[in-house]
């Protein structure tokens, strides 16, 4: 038989006397309960189940000083932002950067420090979304998906995962200004990652050599792909944490 808390016994409060009198608050143990159970539930992938601050790797600055700058800074700004949470200035964060520097990482990590502090939390690819909300309108599958885009508007926090890597169309821009639209206008927290090129957020040589000067990088911008209006209320509600530039971790790794 589990032991009770020692705290409050197991009724989830713990009184407390100030001033001669007496109040209650939630005990330390509920918290974690429920941390827990919103992690279980917000459909993070195993893949980056383990994703926190604690083992994010920033390079010293002697063994790569651009990386050090690039991801010590992407850090400081993830973190502030969760710790600061609700509070901080824009309801949410655009990590924007290539494959493989940390985005998704640093995202989660995120994510995890505001389900710790009690925050309802749902993870979705980007991709996986759009497919899941267009079948959605399919008669045959209509019974399994039509919760997707509600869940992506009611989220009390959303994480979208590889924002714009989708074939865009009209129906998908719609779709993803009204997700955006929505969140935004009520200052609903988002968290989203891109690996799409901005003007304002760097990556802006649409085309460019690669590592190999083989191939050509002809990825589509951000607003190509979700559209200007998506695009502007993304840029309204998010404090833009910088990325590209940023060697692929992935690669590095794999060659170790």
């Amino acid at each position: 038989m589990p032991n009770k808390c020692p705290h409050c016994g197991d009724t989830g409060y713990v009184l407390i006397e100030r001033d001669g009198m007496t109040s209650a608050r939630r005990c330390e143990c509920r918290a974690e309960t429920r941390s827990a159970n919103i992690w279980q539930t917000a459909g993070v992938p195993p893949n980056f189940q383990n994703d926190s601050f604690d083992n994010f790797r920033v390079p010293s600055e002697r063994e790569h000083p651009i990386a050090h700058s690039i991801l010590s800074q992407a850090m400081t700004i993830a973190a502030g932002f969760a710790m600061e949470f609700p509070l901080a200035p824009k309801p949410g964060l655009l990590f924007a950067g290539d494959a493989g520097c940390g985005k998704t990482h640093l995202a989660v990590a995120t994510v995890r420090r505001l389900i710790e502090k009690g925050f309802d939390t749902v993870f979705w690819d980007y991709q996986t979304l759009i497919e899941q909300i267009r079948a959605s309108y399919d008669p045959e599958t209509r019974g399994s998906n039509k919760d997707a885009y509600q869940s992506a508007l009611d989220a009390e926090v959303l994480m979208l995962d590889d924002l714009g890597a989708y074939r865009s169309s009209d129906w998908v821009e719609d779709v993803v200004t009204g997700i955006i639209t929505h969140r935004c206008n009520h200052r609903k927290p988002l968290i989203a990652t891109t690996n799409l090129p901005d003007v304002e957020m760097g990556g802006k040589d649409v085309t460019r050599m690669t590592e190999s000067a083989a191939k050509y990088d002809l990825r589509k911008t951000l607003t190509e792909q979700i559209g200007m209006r998506a695009r502007s209320r993304l840029f309204e509600m998010c404090t833009i944490v910088k990325m590209f530039g940023a060697p692929d971790y992935r690669v590095q790794a794999s060659r170790r």
